[in-house]
């Protein structure tokens, strides 16, 4: 009696599948290097498969150099594709969830996704998703858009500590001289926190050079002495 033939089609798809699986286990090692070059070989191969895991991986890998990686094997694949879902991530209730699908956008440069960087986000309590959602904004803007995201972001002046300061700097900066009108305005602030550091913007600007620690003393002393910085 003949033997009935085997599906194989459906056999070698359960193989590939198990080998996805497998291939993607070693972002759960223990060990950061490991998960590093899993995420490598999931950059070097792209296979649509890999997207859901990748993200789910960024939003609690604990390792800077490890999530630059896993961002990095994002961009490999088609947006597509991982677009949609980074956008689910700027949802999620976890910061480094938000944080990580913000700064992969960022990387992944598609402007259709420019109308999820909400005031929200770039608002954000948490430091270092505000901080992923300025540089986002930034590369994402459309044309003619620039003056009212300027005009948000002047609403952060002040905040936190040097790395966050200096992050929004950077941020107006790159918007460029549409920026200035709200600059301007910021620098007469009641708050001096705000006052400082939209002089040291100012003076960052226009002297790249300078750095930002020279800056920011430079204008803490602007604020002392009661002046705005306008009259230089």
């Amino acid at each position: 009696m003949s033997m009935p033939e085997q599906n194989t089609d459906t056999d070698t798809d359960t193989d590939t599948d198990t080998d996805t699986v497998r291939g993607l286990q070693g972002l759960e090692d223990s060990s950061p290097s490991v998960r590093l070059r899993t995420a490598l070989a999931a950059g070097t191969s792209p296979d649509p498969r890999f997207v859901g895991e990748l993200i789910e991986r960024c939003a609690v890998e604990p390792e800077f150099h490890v999530r630059d990686m896993l961002t990095w094997a994002l961009t490999r694949h088609p947006a597509s594709m991982t677009v949609p879902a980074l956008l689910e991530e700027l949802r999620s209730e976890r910061a480094q969830a938000r944080s990580q699908a913000l700064h992969t956008l960022s990387k992944i440069g598609d402007r259709r996704a420019w109308p999820a960087i909400t005031r929200a986000l770039l608002t954000d309590a948490d430091d270092e998703v505000a901080r992923s959602a300025w540089r986002a904004a930034v590369v994402l803007v459309p044309e003619g858009e620039e003056t009212g995201l300027a005009r948000v972001l002047v609403t952060q002046l002040g905040r936190g500590e040097r790395p966050t300061q200096l992050s929004l700097s950077r941020a107006l900066i790159a918007l460029g001289e549409v920026t200035t009108p709200a600059l301007r305005a910021a620098m007469t602030d009641l708050d001096p926190r705000v006052r400082a550091h939209a002089i040291a913007t100012e003076r960052l600007s226009r002297n790249p050079d300078a750095g930002f620690e020279f800056a920011i003393e430079e204008a803490k002393r602007v604020v002392v002495l009661g002046r705005t910085g306008q009259e230089e």
